[in-house]
């Protein structure tokens, strides 16, 4: 098989010349050269199916599907394929909330207290000052990923326990400064949504989205899909070259923050529906214009690089609701990216081009969509022709390596010589956090292991690694987010509190171990 893929990407690469035509080519040729792109990333980075629609001036000009569902089946996947869309669930939660702002139900600076009055952050003038808006923003001074464990994976806690846990999660800096990606903000900003219609998330999103513009296959959650709809991607890990279907319900705990599950020909309605400024049907509005205006900008700066700037002539970037923004070759562009464990997607509006795509794709390599909307925006920007694919696997593989050699040189400085203070039986207790809850290490057959109290699939076994800090190694190895275990000792010995962190720097941040901090439960 190894050699097969290599013979076809061999193939692939003679024939490239013919796949990028000149910038004047037409809405054949263009989507003839996008295809080919999609296949192309599909071989390299082994992805088993990809869904892709695009609007150009209110017309869907492409919604297809490529590949299998699910890896070694002959279920192909089509425009109807339901794919977790993740975190592009954000800019559906941003719309109904503007929906809410246009009919004078709340304002974009209500404070979140004054409905919900048990929100409480870390600092008082924080809980005090937090917006609707600041809600959307990814800039409340929680960190990346703050107590996103409380919801990843699927987890016994409810919206109530993690609006109680924010008070403990820690600070990293002050609020409203800097950009730190925050699931739970969205979680919470779907519960403001059910105060004030009396309504669930997930029924207030079908009466006010997918009803009325027609997204029919779409859900609220994978809980919510028939059984017996057939037409579902698989999502995939590849371990070692070989790719492993793992899931089953994805993120139904993000719920607000993620967890919708739609086809490319739905999403081309939402997208057309984004690049009317809410407009659809002949006069009916999702939102006003006003408040696609707000949503599109930015309120969190992110830093642009030298090279961005070189590269794709980038100048600012940053956050807004619901969506990224930045410049990119003379125009502004309005995306957003969505990972699960498994299945990653990319949906990129051109307001000024009235363009607009949707990515979803059933592996988990962002490479993959990268190249691939890369590719779209060439052609319909008429850009200097790049091979969107190479530069992608190439990065892939310079990463790979990069994270491989820095592991392997932690690994050579560990102390091989040392050993734990305590006898491994000693280590066996219940630990708890204020935000998260109880973690258990039990002792059996002179081995540890690790159990998270509200969230099954975080059972493991504990390798010691060097003094007192051990590496637990998850039970499911498609998590890719093994964890140091390290024990901070009292005076006399015992053990006063124990800290974790993921091992490699590819670890999802949602696995936010480094906020945890463990103490002795009494």
């Amino acid at each position: 098989m190894k050699a097969l893929r290599v013979g076809l990407l061999t193939t692939a690469y003679l024939f490239a010349s013919l796949a990028f035509a000149s910038p004047a080519s037409t809405l054949e040729q263009k989507n003839k050269n996008i295809e080919f792109s999609i296949n192309k990333a599909m071989e390299a980075f082994q992805v088993p199916g990809v869904a892709v629609a695009i609007v150009k001036d209110n017309k869907i000009v492409m919604s297809k599907g490529f590949g299998l569902t699910e890896y070694g089946t002959s279920h192909k996947v089509n425009g109807d394929t339901l794919f977790g869309i993740a975190s592009n669930t954000k800019a559906m939660t941003a719309a109904l909330l503007a929906n809410l702002v246009d009919q004078d139900k709340l304002t974009w600076q209500t404070k979140v207290i004054d409905i919900i009055p048990e929100f409480q952050m870390p600092d008082a003038y924080v809980t005090r000052e937090f917006t609707i808006s600041d809600l959307l923003s990814h800039n409340s001074g929680l960190g990346l990923g703050a107590g996103d464990l409380m919801i990843w994976p699927g987890t016994s806690l409810n919206n109530q326990d993690i609006i109680k846990g924010l008070k403990h999660l820690p600070e990293v800096s002050s609020f409203r400064s800097e950009f730190a990606y925050d699931n739970l903000m969205y979680v919470i900003a779907g519960e403001i949504i059910a105060k004030i219609t009396g309504k669930s998330w997930h029924d207030h999103i079908k009466e006010t989205i997918f009803q009325p513009l027609g997204m029919n296959k779409t859900k609220a959650a994978f809980s919510l899909i028939s059984a017996n709809n057939k037409n579902v991607a698989r999502a995939h890990v590849p371990l070692d070259g070989k790719l492993n279907v793992v899931g089953g319900n994805f993120l139904e705990q993000f719920s607000s923050a993620g967890s919708v599950a739609s086809s490319v020909n739905d999403m081309s309605l939402w997208l057309k529906a984004q690049l009317n400024k809410g407009a659809y049907g002949k006069d009916e509005k999702l939102f006003s214009e006003r408040q696609s205006h707000n949503m599109w900008q930015m309120k969190t700066i992110l830093p642009v690089s030298d090279r961005a700037t070189k590269n794709n002539k980038t100048h600012f970037s940053g956050y807004a609701l619901g969506w990224f923004v930045k410049d990119y070759h003379g125009v502004k562009l309005v995306h957003h990216s969505g990972g699960i464990l498994g299945m990653v997607s990319k949906v990129v509006l051109v307001p000024e081009e009235n363009l607009a795509m949707v990515i979803l794709t059933n592996q988990q390599s962002g490479y993959a969509f990268n190249a691939i909307y890369h590719q779209i925006l060439n052609e319909y920007l008429e850009l200097p022709e790049k091979n969107w694919v190479d530069f992608y696997h190439e990065m892939s593989k310079k990463r790979k390596a990069a994270e491989k050699n820095r592991l392997a040189e932690v690994a050579g400085n560990v102390d091989k010589n040392s050993r734990h203070s305590l006898p491994l039986k000693a280590y066996a207790q219940t630990y708890t956090d204020d935000w998260y809850g109880d973690i258990t290490i039990n002792y059996a057959n002179n081995a540890l292991t690790m159990q998270f109290g509200n969230t099954p699939a975080l059972h493991g076994t504990l390798e010691h690694y060097q003094h007192n800090t051990f590496v637990v190694r998850w039970d499911d190895r498609t998590l890719e987010a093994d964890a140091f275990v390290n024990f901070n000792l009292n005076p006399d010995g015992s053990i006063n509190y124990a800290t974790m962190k993921a091992v490699s720097r590819a670890t999802d941040f949602s696995f936010d171990f480094h906020d945890l901090k463990l103490k002795v439960k009494n």
